[in-house]
Protein backbone atom coordinates (compact mmCIF):
# COMPACT_ATOMS: atom_id res chain seq x y z
CA UNK A 1 0.00 0.00 0.00
CA UNK A 2 1.06 3.60 -0.56
CA UNK A 3 0.79 6.11 2.27
CA UNK A 4 0.54 9.88 1.92
CA UNK A 5 1.20 12.30 4.79
CA UNK A 6 0.15 15.93 5.15
CA UNK A 7 1.55 17.54 8.29
CA UNK A 8 0.26 21.00 9.19
CA UNK A 9 1.30 23.56 11.78
CA UNK A 10 4.52 23.70 13.74
CA UNK A 11 7.83 21.86 13.46
CA UNK A 12 6.99 19.87 16.57
CA UNK A 13 3.99 18.54 14.68
CA UNK A 14 6.28 17.51 11.84
CA UNK A 15 8.37 15.38 14.20
CA UNK A 16 5.22 13.70 15.52
CA UNK A 17 4.04 13.12 11.95
CA UNK A 18 7.32 11.49 10.92
CA UNK A 19 7.09 9.11 13.87
CA UNK A 20 3.42 8.41 13.21
CA UNK A 21 4.22 7.59 9.59
CA UNK A 22 6.91 5.14 10.70
CA UNK A 23 4.39 3.48 13.01
CA UNK A 24 1.94 3.08 10.13
CA UNK A 25 4.61 1.59 7.87
CA UNK A 26 5.28 -0.93 10.62
CA UNK A 27 1.56 -1.62 10.89
CA UNK A 28 1.22 -2.21 7.14
CA UNK A 29 4.28 -4.28 6.11
CA UNK A 30 5.41 -3.75 2.55
CA UNK A 31 3.91 -0.25 2.37
CA UNK A 32 5.72 2.79 0.99
CA UNK A 33 5.38 6.56 1.15
CA UNK A 34 4.20 8.63 -1.82
CA UNK A 35 4.26 12.37 -2.46
CA UNK A 36 1.17 12.10 -4.67
CA UNK A 37 -2.14 11.94 -2.79
CA UNK A 38 -3.87 10.59 -5.90
CA UNK A 39 -1.66 7.48 -5.68
CA UNK A 40 -2.24 6.79 -1.98
CA UNK A 41 -4.43 4.05 -0.51
CA UNK A 42 -3.99 5.54 2.96
CA UNK A 43 -3.77 9.28 3.69
CA UNK A 44 -2.83 10.81 7.04
CA UNK A 45 -3.44 14.41 8.05
CA UNK A 46 -1.59 15.62 11.14
CA UNK A 47 -3.64 18.67 12.07
CA UNK A 48 -3.05 21.97 13.87
CA UNK A 49 -5.58 23.99 15.85
CA UNK A 50 -3.42 26.64 17.51
CA UNK A 51 -5.37 29.55 15.98
CA UNK A 52 -8.44 29.98 13.78
CA UNK A 53 -6.68 29.97 10.38
CA UNK A 54 -4.83 26.78 11.32
CA UNK A 55 -8.12 25.06 12.12
CA UNK A 56 -9.59 26.16 8.80
CA UNK A 57 -6.53 24.91 6.92
CA UNK A 58 -6.74 21.54 8.68
CA UNK A 59 -10.42 21.05 7.86
CA UNK A 60 -9.91 22.07 4.23
CA UNK A 61 -7.00 19.64 3.91
CA UNK A 62 -9.17 16.80 5.24
CA UNK A 63 -11.93 17.60 2.76
CA UNK A 64 -9.48 17.90 -0.13
CA UNK A 65 -7.93 14.51 0.59
CA UNK A 66 -11.32 12.87 1.10
CA UNK A 67 -12.10 13.59 -2.56
CA UNK A 68 -9.49 11.02 -3.57
CA UNK A 69 -11.87 8.33 -2.37
CA UNK A 70 -13.82 9.17 -5.52
CA UNK A 71 -11.11 10.39 -7.90
CA UNK A 72 -8.08 8.38 -6.76
CA UNK A 73 -7.18 5.17 -4.95
CA UNK A 74 -7.81 6.31 -1.39
CA UNK A 75 -9.28 3.67 0.87
CA UNK A 76 -8.57 5.05 4.32
CA UNK A 77 -8.30 8.61 5.69
CA UNK A 78 -6.64 8.96 9.09
CA UNK A 79 -6.66 12.26 10.98
CA UNK A 80 -4.35 12.96 13.91
CA UNK A 81 -3.06 15.90 15.90
CA UNK A 82 -4.27 18.89 17.83
CA UNK A 83 -7.55 19.48 15.97
CA UNK A 84 -8.66 15.97 16.83
CA UNK A 85 -7.65 16.38 20.45
CA UNK A 86 -9.62 19.59 20.69
CA UNK A 87 -12.75 18.71 18.72
CA UNK A 88 -12.95 14.90 18.74
CA UNK A 89 -16.74 14.63 19.08
CA UNK A 90 -17.47 17.35 16.52
CA UNK A 91 -15.07 15.80 14.01
CA UNK A 92 -16.69 12.39 14.32
CA UNK A 93 -20.09 13.98 13.78
CA UNK A 94 -19.31 16.56 11.09
CA UNK A 95 -16.68 14.79 8.99
CA UNK A 96 -17.89 11.26 8.19
CA UNK A 97 -15.24 11.07 5.44
CA UNK A 98 -12.69 10.28 8.18
CA UNK A 99 -12.11 6.59 8.79
CA UNK A 100 -9.88 6.79 11.85
CA UNK A 101 -8.86 9.49 14.30
CA UNK A 102 -5.79 9.51 16.52
CA UNK A 103 -5.65 12.27 19.12
CA UNK A 104 -2.52 13.85 20.52
CA UNK A 105 -2.89 12.06 23.84
CA UNK A 106 -3.42 8.75 22.03
CA UNK A 107 -0.19 8.84 20.08
CA UNK A 108 2.21 11.17 21.88
CA UNK A 109 2.41 8.77 24.83
CA UNK A 110 3.67 6.15 22.38
CA UNK A 111 5.83 8.37 20.23
CA UNK A 112 7.57 10.49 22.87
CA UNK A 113 10.19 7.79 23.27
CA UNK A 114 10.13 6.21 19.82
CA UNK A 115 13.28 7.00 17.91
CA UNK A 116 12.47 5.82 14.38
CA UNK A 117 11.07 8.39 11.95
CA UNK A 118 10.33 8.70 8.26
CA UNK A 119 11.98 11.69 6.61
CA UNK A 120 9.39 14.20 5.39
CA UNK A 121 11.56 17.19 4.48
CA UNK A 122 15.22 17.67 3.65
CA UNK A 123 17.46 14.99 5.12
CA UNK A 124 20.31 17.45 5.73
CA UNK A 125 18.25 19.58 8.15
CA UNK A 126 16.13 17.75 10.73
CA UNK A 127 14.04 18.79 13.71
CA UNK A 128 14.81 17.11 17.03
CA UNK A 129 12.05 17.34 19.63
CA UNK A 130 13.47 17.34 23.15
CA UNK A 131 10.31 17.81 25.23
CA UNK A 132 6.53 17.66 25.06
CA UNK A 133 3.83 19.80 26.69
CA UNK A 134 3.91 23.12 28.53
CA UNK A 135 3.29 24.47 32.03
CA UNK A 136 3.27 28.19 31.23
CA UNK A 137 -0.49 28.61 30.67
CA UNK A 138 -0.35 31.84 28.71
CA UNK A 139 -3.87 33.23 28.69
CA UNK A 140 -4.22 33.09 24.89
CA UNK A 141 -2.85 29.57 24.37
CA UNK A 142 -4.63 26.22 24.20
CA UNK A 143 -1.46 24.11 23.99
CA UNK A 144 -1.21 22.97 27.66
CA UNK A 145 -4.76 21.61 27.43
CA UNK A 146 -3.94 19.71 24.25
CA UNK A 147 -0.37 18.59 24.96
CA UNK A 148 -0.35 18.24 28.73
CA UNK A 149 2.33 19.10 31.27
CA UNK A 150 5.97 19.70 30.35
CA UNK A 151 7.82 16.41 29.88
CA UNK A 152 11.47 16.24 28.84
CA UNK A 153 12.55 13.35 26.66
CA UNK A 154 15.43 11.54 28.44
CA UNK A 155 18.85 12.70 27.28
CA UNK A 156 20.01 9.26 26.21
CA UNK A 157 17.01 8.91 23.89
CA UNK A 158 17.50 12.40 22.43
CA UNK A 159 21.15 11.58 21.74
CA UNK A 160 20.26 8.23 20.22
CA UNK A 161 17.78 9.86 17.86
CA UNK A 162 20.25 12.65 17.03
CA UNK A 163 22.95 10.14 16.08
CA UNK A 164 20.48 8.32 13.86
CA UNK A 165 19.44 11.54 12.08
CA UNK A 166 23.06 12.54 11.48
CA UNK A 167 23.87 9.05 10.17
CA UNK A 168 21.01 9.55 7.67
CA UNK A 169 22.61 12.76 6.40
CA UNK A 170 21.54 15.54 8.76
CA UNK A 171 24.23 18.21 9.04
CA UNK A 172 21.92 20.52 10.99
CA UNK A 173 19.76 19.58 13.97
CA UNK A 174 17.09 22.03 15.10
CA UNK A 175 16.00 21.60 18.71
CA UNK A 176 12.28 22.11 19.27
CA UNK A 177 9.76 21.83 22.10
CA UNK A 178 6.96 24.01 23.36
CA UNK A 179 9.81 25.49 25.39
CA UNK A 180 13.38 24.29 24.90
CA UNK A 181 14.92 26.34 27.71
CA UNK A 182 13.25 24.27 30.46
CA UNK A 183 14.69 21.02 29.16
CA UNK A 184 15.56 18.63 31.99
CA UNK A 185 13.82 20.43 34.84
CA UNK A 186 11.36 17.58 35.35
CA UNK A 187 13.78 14.67 34.90
CA UNK A 188 17.00 16.05 36.35
CA UNK A 189 15.66 18.81 38.63
CA UNK A 190 17.76 21.38 36.81
CA UNK A 191 17.97 23.04 33.41
CA UNK A 192 20.00 20.65 31.29
CA UNK A 193 19.87 22.25 27.83
CA UNK A 194 23.49 23.43 28.04
CA UNK A 195 24.64 19.90 28.92
CA UNK A 196 22.57 18.47 26.07
CA UNK A 197 24.16 20.90 23.61
CA UNK A 198 27.63 19.87 24.75
CA UNK A 199 26.87 16.18 24.27
CA UNK A 200 25.15 16.68 20.93
CA UNK A 201 28.19 18.58 19.65
CA UNK A 202 30.32 15.45 20.09
CA UNK A 203 28.42 13.70 17.27
CA UNK A 204 30.73 13.42 14.23
CA UNK A 205 29.58 15.04 10.95
CA UNK A 206 27.12 17.33 12.75
CA UNK A 207 27.86 20.93 11.74
CA UNK A 208 25.07 23.03 13.25
CA UNK A 209 22.78 22.85 16.27
CA UNK A 210 20.00 25.45 16.21
CA UNK A 211 17.68 26.24 19.14
CA UNK A 212 14.07 27.37 18.72
CA UNK A 213 11.34 28.41 21.19
CA UNK A 214 13.38 29.86 24.06
CA UNK A 215 11.46 31.75 26.71
CA UNK A 216 13.55 34.82 27.64
CA UNK A 217 13.13 34.45 31.40
CA UNK A 218 14.52 30.91 31.32
CA UNK A 219 17.78 31.76 29.50
CA UNK A 220 20.53 31.52 32.09
CA UNK A 221 24.31 32.14 32.02
CA UNK A 222 25.14 28.43 31.60
CA UNK A 223 23.22 28.29 28.32
CA UNK A 224 24.73 31.52 27.04
CA UNK A 225 28.27 30.37 27.85
CA UNK A 226 27.72 27.00 26.14
CA UNK A 227 26.43 28.77 23.03
CA UNK A 228 29.38 31.12 23.16
CA UNK A 229 32.09 28.45 23.49
CA UNK A 230 30.60 25.69 21.33
CA UNK A 231 31.35 26.19 17.61
CA UNK A 232 28.57 23.82 16.54
CA UNK A 233 25.81 25.79 18.27
CA UNK A 234 24.46 28.53 15.99
CA UNK A 235 24.50 32.01 17.44
CA UNK A 236 20.77 32.17 16.81
CA UNK A 237 17.86 32.22 19.24
CA UNK A 238 14.13 32.31 18.77
CA UNK A 239 12.62 34.39 21.61
CA UNK A 240 8.81 34.55 21.39
CA UNK A 241 8.24 37.69 23.47
CA UNK A 242 4.65 38.26 22.17
CA UNK A 243 4.36 41.89 23.37
CA UNK A 244 6.24 44.80 24.93
CA UNK A 245 3.62 46.52 27.10
CA UNK A 246 3.86 45.40 30.71
CA UNK A 247 0.10 45.73 31.07
CA UNK A 248 -0.58 43.42 28.13
CA UNK A 249 2.22 41.01 29.07
CA UNK A 250 0.57 40.62 32.47
CA UNK A 251 -2.84 39.99 30.86
CA UNK A 252 -1.16 37.39 28.65
CA UNK A 253 0.24 35.70 31.79
CA UNK A 254 3.76 36.11 30.46
CA UNK A 255 6.60 35.93 32.99
CA UNK A 256 8.78 38.81 31.78
CA UNK A 257 8.35 42.55 31.60
CA UNK A 258 9.73 45.00 29.08
CA UNK A 259 12.83 46.05 31.02
CA UNK A 260 13.69 42.42 31.72
CA UNK A 261 13.39 41.66 28.00
CA UNK A 262 15.72 44.55 27.21
CA UNK A 263 18.25 43.34 29.77
CA UNK A 264 18.22 39.76 28.45
CA UNK A 265 18.61 40.89 24.84
CA UNK A 266 21.45 43.23 25.83
CA UNK A 267 23.20 40.38 27.66
CA UNK A 268 22.89 38.03 24.69
CA UNK A 269 24.31 40.65 22.33
CA UNK A 270 27.12 41.52 24.73
CA UNK A 271 28.21 37.88 25.06
CA UNK A 272 27.63 37.04 21.38
CA UNK A 273 27.82 40.23 19.28
CA UNK A 274 27.02 38.27 16.11
CA UNK A 275 23.88 36.60 17.49
CA UNK A 276 20.77 36.61 15.30
CA UNK A 277 17.56 37.06 17.29
CA UNK A 278 14.10 36.08 16.05
CA UNK A 279 10.92 36.96 17.89
CA UNK A 280 7.15 36.74 17.58
CA UNK A 281 4.58 39.43 18.32
CA UNK A 282 0.83 39.10 18.89
CA UNK A 283 -1.09 42.24 18.03
CA UNK A 284 -4.69 43.07 18.89
CA UNK A 285 -4.73 41.23 22.21
CA UNK A 286 -7.88 42.04 24.26
CA UNK A 287 -7.61 45.48 25.80
CA UNK A 288 -4.60 46.56 23.71
CA UNK A 289 -4.79 50.35 23.54
CA UNK A 290 -3.06 52.67 21.11
CA UNK A 291 -0.53 53.37 23.86
CA UNK A 292 0.15 49.66 24.31
CA UNK A 293 0.56 49.23 20.57
CA UNK A 294 2.92 52.20 20.35
CA UNK A 295 5.06 50.55 23.03
CA UNK A 296 5.39 47.54 20.72
CA UNK A 297 6.46 49.70 17.79
CA UNK A 298 8.95 51.59 19.94
CA UNK A 299 10.34 48.33 21.32
CA UNK A 300 10.80 46.84 17.85
CA UNK A 301 12.53 50.02 16.68
CA UNK A 302 14.88 49.99 19.66
CA UNK A 303 15.67 46.25 19.72
CA UNK A 304 16.10 45.85 15.94
CA UNK A 305 15.41 42.14 15.82
CA UNK A 306 17.09 40.30 12.97
CA UNK A 307 13.93 38.30 12.28
CA UNK A 308 10.38 38.98 13.42
CA UNK A 309 7.05 37.32 12.81
CA UNK A 310 3.70 38.75 13.85
CA UNK A 311 0.11 37.61 13.78
CA UNK A 312 -3.22 39.01 14.95
CA UNK A 313 -4.64 37.70 18.20
CA UNK A 314 -7.01 34.78 17.69
CA UNK A 315 -9.88 34.40 20.15
CA UNK A 316 -9.63 30.72 21.03
CA UNK A 317 -12.37 29.06 23.04
CA UNK A 318 -11.13 27.39 26.19
CA UNK A 319 -8.58 30.12 26.94
CA UNK A 320 -8.82 32.86 29.56
CA UNK A 321 -8.17 35.56 26.98
CA UNK A 322 -11.22 34.50 24.98
CA UNK A 323 -13.41 35.52 27.92
CA UNK A 324 -11.76 38.90 28.42
CA UNK A 325 -13.62 42.10 27.72
CA UNK A 326 -12.41 44.70 25.20
CA UNK A 327 -11.85 42.29 22.30
CA UNK A 328 -10.24 44.18 19.41
CA UNK A 329 -12.04 44.39 16.03
CA UNK A 330 -10.43 42.32 13.27
CA UNK A 331 -9.96 45.35 11.06
CA UNK A 332 -7.92 47.14 13.74
CA UNK A 333 -5.87 43.99 14.44
CA UNK A 334 -4.92 43.75 10.79
CA UNK A 335 -4.09 47.45 10.57
CA UNK A 336 -1.73 47.09 13.50
CA UNK A 337 -0.25 43.95 12.00
CA UNK A 338 0.53 45.83 8.78
CA UNK A 339 2.26 48.59 10.74
CA UNK A 340 4.44 46.08 12.59
CA UNK A 341 5.46 44.27 9.42
CA UNK A 342 6.20 47.49 7.56
CA UNK A 343 8.42 48.65 10.41
CA UNK A 344 10.19 45.29 10.62
CA UNK A 345 10.71 45.18 6.86
CA UNK A 346 12.68 48.42 7.02
CA UNK A 347 14.75 47.09 9.91
CA UNK A 348 15.37 43.75 8.19
CA UNK A 349 16.43 45.40 4.93
CA UNK A 350 18.94 47.57 6.80
CA UNK A 351 20.15 44.55 8.78
CA UNK A 352 20.74 42.71 5.52
CA UNK A 353 22.77 45.61 4.11
CA UNK A 354 24.95 45.55 7.24
CA UNK A 355 26.07 42.03 6.28
CA UNK A 356 27.77 43.18 3.05
CA UNK A 357 31.44 42.23 3.14
CA UNK A 358 30.96 39.51 5.73
CA UNK A 359 32.14 35.93 5.10
CA UNK A 360 29.76 33.22 6.28
CA UNK A 361 29.54 29.47 6.50
CA UNK A 362 26.42 28.43 4.59
CA UNK A 363 24.32 25.32 4.14
CA UNK A 364 23.36 24.58 0.52
CA UNK A 365 19.59 24.04 0.36
CA UNK A 366 18.83 23.79 -3.35
CA UNK A 367 19.06 25.42 -6.75
CA UNK A 368 16.91 28.01 -8.53
CA UNK A 369 16.95 26.83 -12.16
CA UNK A 370 15.24 29.95 -13.48
CA UNK A 371 17.65 32.38 -11.83
CA UNK A 372 20.65 30.03 -12.09
CA UNK A 373 21.62 30.48 -8.46
CA UNK A 374 22.34 28.30 -5.42
CA UNK A 375 20.01 28.64 -2.42
CA UNK A 376 21.81 28.70 0.92
CA UNK A 377 21.13 29.45 4.55
CA UNK A 378 23.58 30.94 7.05
CA UNK A 379 23.55 30.40 10.81
CA UNK A 380 21.21 33.41 10.97
CA UNK A 381 18.42 31.61 9.12
CA UNK A 382 16.12 28.80 10.22
CA UNK A 383 14.36 26.88 7.43
CA UNK A 384 10.96 28.00 6.15
CA UNK A 385 10.71 31.16 8.28
CA UNK A 386 13.92 33.12 7.61
CA UNK A 387 15.94 34.39 4.67
CA UNK A 388 18.26 32.91 2.04
CA UNK A 389 21.73 33.69 0.79
CA UNK A 390 21.97 33.27 -3.00
CA UNK A 391 25.12 32.56 -4.99
CA UNK A 392 24.86 32.77 -8.79
CA UNK A 393 26.52 30.00 -10.77
CA UNK A 394 26.59 26.24 -11.05
CA UNK A 395 24.73 23.83 -8.80
CA UNK A 396 26.24 22.66 -5.54
CA UNK A 397 25.31 19.54 -3.63
CA UNK A 398 22.33 20.11 -1.32
CA UNK A 399 23.34 19.54 2.27
CA UNK A 400 26.96 20.59 1.79
CA UNK A 401 28.53 23.31 3.93
CA UNK A 402 30.50 25.96 2.03
CA UNK A 403 31.63 29.56 2.53
CA UNK A 404 30.33 32.72 0.88
CA UNK A 405 31.11 36.41 1.04
CA UNK A 406 28.11 38.74 1.08
CA UNK A 407 28.34 41.21 -1.82
CA UNK A 408 24.77 42.53 -2.14
CA UNK A 409 21.19 42.21 -0.88
CA UNK A 410 17.80 41.43 -2.35
CA UNK A 411 15.23 42.66 0.14
CA UNK A 412 15.40 40.30 3.11
CA UNK A 413 17.89 38.02 1.35
CA UNK A 414 21.63 38.19 0.79
CA UNK A 415 23.65 37.79 -2.42
CA UNK A 416 27.05 36.16 -2.08
CA UNK A 417 30.03 34.79 -3.94
CA UNK A 418 32.00 31.69 -2.98
CA UNK A 419 35.11 32.07 -0.85
CA UNK A 420 37.56 29.69 0.83
CA UNK A 421 36.69 30.27 4.48
CA UNK A 422 34.96 32.59 6.92
CA UNK A 423 38.27 34.16 7.97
Amino acid sequence: MKLYLESLGCDKNRVDAEKLLFELLEKYPGSSVTDEPSEAEIAIVNTCSFIGPAKEESIQCILDLAQYKETGKLEKLIVAGCLVERYKDEIRRELPEIDEITSVKDYVKRLDHQMARVESGEKYSRYLKIAEGCDKYCSYCIIPRLRGHYRSIPKELVLEEARALVSEGAGELILVAQETTLYGTDLYKKKALAELLAELSEIPNLHWIRILYCYPEEIEPELIQEMKRNPKVCHYLDLPIQHASDRILKRMNRRTRKEELKEKIALLRKEMPDIALRTTIITGFPGETEEDFQEVLDFISEMRFDRLGAFPYSQEEGTKAAEMEDQIPEKLKNQRLSQIMELQQNIAFRKAEEQIGRKLKVLVCGYDEEEQRVLCRSYMDAPDVDSYLYVFGEKKEAGSFLYAKVVDTEGYDLIGEWCESAE
